[in-house]
């Protein structure tokens, strides 16, 4: 195996753990959990769903053929609170995850160094997909943190539990 591939394996597996990461903990959640927001400065999962939907969609769709920044992408209104139950979320979730899945899989050790543009600044292939592991990685860790704390005493650990190593 060289480096490449390598590397495309791996973080393959690491954008498939994330999305379970997140899968697990919405599970945990009522449908009225999901939307809650801390405070009007807060977002709600259900919000941090929409905006990675968006992303994805605008980032991976036309990958090498055009700007990962869509001129037809409305940023502002992935950060509003109006998706409506929890089958409206998954589907936005399961969306954006296809597209961007079914782009990294097509993605070869050649194409790795090939240059792409983000709001119209270049980036290798690798930095595209290292810059969304950043993103993603922030905002699954969103989901787990807020998740966690509405759940309180009644979370079932994602990983090794407190004091079970």
């Amino acid at each position: 195996m060289t480096i490449g591939q390598e590397y495309l394996k791996v973080v393959r597996e690491r954008f498939l753990d994330m999305k379970k990461t997140a899968e697990r903990a919405m599970e945990q959640l009522s449908e009225d959990e999901l939307f809650y927001c801390f405070n009007e400065e807060s977002n709600s999962i259900g919000m941090i769903v929409k905006h990675m939907n968006g992303n994805m969609i605008s980032r991976w769709t036309d990958f090498f053929a055009s700007d990962g920044e869509k001129p037809n992408r409305n940023r502002d209104d992935e950060f509003t609170n109006d998706l409506k139950s929890r089958e409206e979320l998954l589907d936005r979730w399961e969306k954006g995850w296809q597209i961007f899945l079914k782009t990294l899989y097509e993605i070869d050790e050649k194409d790795l160094l090939k240059t792409i543009k983000i709001r119209n600044e270049p980036h290798t292939v690798i930095q595209a997909i290292e810059r969304q592991m950043y993103h993603y990685s922030y905002h699954i860790g969103q989901i787990v943190y807020i998740a966690k704390q509405i759940k309180s005493t009644d979370w079932k650990t994602l990983t090794i539990p407190r004091r079970k190593q």
